[in-house]
């Protein structure tokens, strides 16, 4: 049964230090609000799963020293370039980088959302980052197609996903639309921890316009309003993303004590100011 809480601040409190955290992408609902909760809270030692890009949630969870492992595709702020804190984070060697590619991490996820121990891939064959990756095994084809070989990736079960979405109804029921990744990365989560722009009392579920794009609510574990969630992130046909804001965060992020400037304002500052 989902719990419903008062704030972010109490839905952050389900993040423990050392946990796998995994980060949906910058176009998919990412709850920024959460995110700067659970910077407030302290987290530590977190280990990051982008699914399978990320932008600011992780640049800023890594700046502010909750990151100690991430595993992705790539990180970057997009439009606004390189992802700074991550940047630095990598040159320093102050965290440790798994590369991976994106349908490795989505078949990673798939797998356990399938209850198998691994998920064949065949796509990266021939690339370097196979030498990289002392998990990811390469072995003979079983039914002797393409080239002979494939690679099979193990199943990635994070502790912990975080969500923002437009609406929840009072079942714990998440609109998600046609963004499935979120359903892939819930599925394969034990935890999964929502924010959302409102909470409906009609069921999502008994509404046919809106039954096939829900997340049903026995994969939410707790969830929360918070009103502008996604900021300065984009949501889909609710606000845009607010660009001048992203492209301030990237100025900032570039020079430590611009950085922890930003983050006073915008993190442990005033709700005001976060927004």
């Amino acid at each position: 049964m989902t719990d419903y809480l008062n704030n972010v601040d109490a839905l952050a409190a389900h993040v423990p230090d050392g946990a796998l955290m995994a980060l949906p992408p910058e176009y998919s609902f990412v709850p920024m609000e959460l995110v700067r909760a659970i910077i407030r809270r302290g987290v530590k030692n977190l280990n990051i799963l982008t699914v399978p890009i990320n932008g600011l949630a992780a640049d800023m969870l890594i700046g502010a020293g909750c990151v100690k492992r991430v595993e992705c595709a790539a990180v970057s702020l997009g439009e606004a370039g390189s992802a700074p804190r991550f940047s630095k984070a990598v040159e320093n060697a102050t965290i440790d980088i798994v590369d991976s590619t994106c349908p490795a991490v989505h078949s990673a996820l798939q797998a356990t959302e399938k209850g198998v121990p691994f998920m064949p891939l065949g796509g990266i064959i021939g690339s370097d980052i196979l030498a990289n990756r002392d998990d990811w095994k390469v072995v003979d084809d079983p039914l002797g197609q393409g080239n002979g070989k494939i690679v099979l990736i193990p199943a990635i079960s994070p502790d912990i996903a975080i969500i923002h979405s437009p609406l929840a109804d009072r079942d714990g029921n998440v609109w998600i639309g046609r963004r499935r990744e979120l359903a892939t990365i819930a599925h394969a989560s034990k935890i999964v921890l929502v924010t959302v722009e409102h909470i409906q009392d009609e069921s999502l579920l008994a509404n046919e316009k809106t039954a096939a794009g829900v997340l049903p609510g026995f994969y939410v574990t707790a969830l929360t309003e918070a009103q502008m969630g996604a900021k300065p992130l984009g949501l889909v046909e609710h606000y845009p993303a607010d660009t001048d804001e992203i492209a301030t965060y990237a100025r900032a992020a570039r020079d430590d004590d611009a950085f922890a400037a930003y983050m006073q304002r915008v993190v442990f500052g005033t709700q005001e100011a976060a927004e």
